[in-house]
């Protein structure tokens, strides 16, 4: 008669490698994911500075960072953050519009063959269009007040969110539609539960690229005569010959997309749990 196996088995070594890749290391990848990702940006900064001080570079052109931050904190002490809060003011407005009438039409052409056929070519040629070449449009139509500024920035976050989500609903599994069919499931329900859930990678990936171009088109928004906002201050720099507004301006930009893009990417993360794929620890 065939003895028991005993319940305690040495660890093999891919188990050993299982239990090491569990939750513990990656807490410790997430608390050295921010420090390690700091480390480039740092010493480009260290570099720009040494060449600036050694004359490498014209600092009539490029200011060393140094001269930038003191820029930065001057701007600070004045009204650098009213600038900070009418932009995201603005490309949160933009993009909340953008993203709904994408997710809205964009499951409306994912859906229906014909809705696509009608609406989709001409999206993809609206999608060619650059930015600046709306802003002569959106002034005759909509004036010079915060009206144009939000459109354009919500043209930019429309056509990532609505490309994306029309490719996730393509991608949807038919077999889970023929399921959610057979249990009587009305088109609202097959939509919320069904279609809408499987395609949501491909809609936060949308939803970040639209962010990313909701800031980029912040810019081109805030050159219609704008008086505040850091497009403006890009601006501002410009016209007076100042580059290092010029850089704080870029830097502030940058880090303002940073961080939103962090806040959807741990949403992401927290919304798609479910998934095991690689590398899907929060970033």
């Amino acid at each position: 008669m065939l003895q028991q196996a005993p319940s305690l088995l040495p660890l093999s070594a891919d188990t050993e490698l299982a239990a090491a890749s569990g939750p513990q290391p990656a807490a410790r990848r997430w608390q050295w994911r921010w420090p390690i990702g700091a480390l480039l940006p740092v010493l480009v900064l260290l570099a720009l500075e040494a060449a600036a001080r050694l004359e490498l570079i014209p600092s009539r052109l490029f200011p060393p960072p140094s001269e930038v931050a003191n820029t930065i904190l001057a701007l600070a002490s004045r009204d650098l953050f009213s600038h900070i809060a009418i932009s995201t003011l603005r490309v949160a407005t933009g993009f909340a519009i953008g993203t709904l009438l994408a997710i809205g039409l964009g499951t409306l052409t994912g859906m229906n063959r014909r809705a696509e056929a009608l609406l989709d070519p001409s999206f993809q040629a609206l999608r060619a269009i650059p930015s600046l070449a709306w802003i002569p449009l959106l002034l005759l139509w909509l004036g010079i007040d915060e009206t144009p500024k939000i459109v354009l920035i919500a043209i930019g976050a429309f056509f990532p969110v609505y490309i994306n989500l029309v490719a996730g609903i393509h991608n949807v599994d038919r077999k889970l539609i023929e399921v959610g069919t057979i249990h009587g499931l009305p088109t609202r329900q097959l939509v919320r539960r069904i279609l809408l859930p499987a395609a949501l990678p491909h809609l936060f990936t949308g939803l970040r690229t639209g962010l990313s171009l909701a800031w980029m088109f912040l810019v081109a928004a805030e050159l219609i005569a704008a008086t505040k906002g850091v497009g403006y201050l890009l601006s501002d720099g410009r016209e007076s010959s100042r580059p290092d507004i010029v850089l704080a301006a870029i830097l502030i930009l940058a880090t303002l997309g940073k961080l939103s893009d962090s806040v959807l990417k741990r949403l992401e993360s927290r919304k798609l749990a479910w998934r095991d794929v690689l590398a899907s620890e929060p970033r």
